[in-house]
């Protein structure tokens, strides 16, 4: 009988220990990959390092827009160079000459 009991012992206990093994397992799969977990704080401090690269072009694209804001409605000679080369326009008495590349 004793020998019969150490054998179902042992079967107990290997049995706890696989039990304890496969939560102890599932709780690490839910650390690495869960909603909460260390995947997916990887990909969100990812997305954060993005969003903030997207927020400091956008605060440069702004500021640029002032000075061109500013410069369109105070500095004259500006509005004149950005006539003539974008509108091609001239003052009286002025040819304007358009250069057209060659095409090879």
């Amino acid at each position: 009988m004793t020998l019969k009991k150490k054998s179902t012992d042992f079967g107990q206990k290997k049995f706890i220990q696989g039990i304890l093994f496969l939560i102890g397992f599932t709780l690490i799969i839910i650390f690495i990959f869960g909603d909460h977990g260390l995947f997916q704080l990887y990909k969100l401090k990812n997305e954060k390092k993005g969003v903030k690269k997207y927020i400091s072009n956008l605060r440069k694209e702004r500021e640029d827009l002032g000075i061109e804001k500013h410069r369109l409605e105070n500095d004259m000679d500006y509005i004149e160079k950005l006539a003539r080369e974008k509108y091609l326009m001239s003052k009286p008495g002025e040819k304007v000459f358009r250069v057209v590349p060659k095409k090879k």
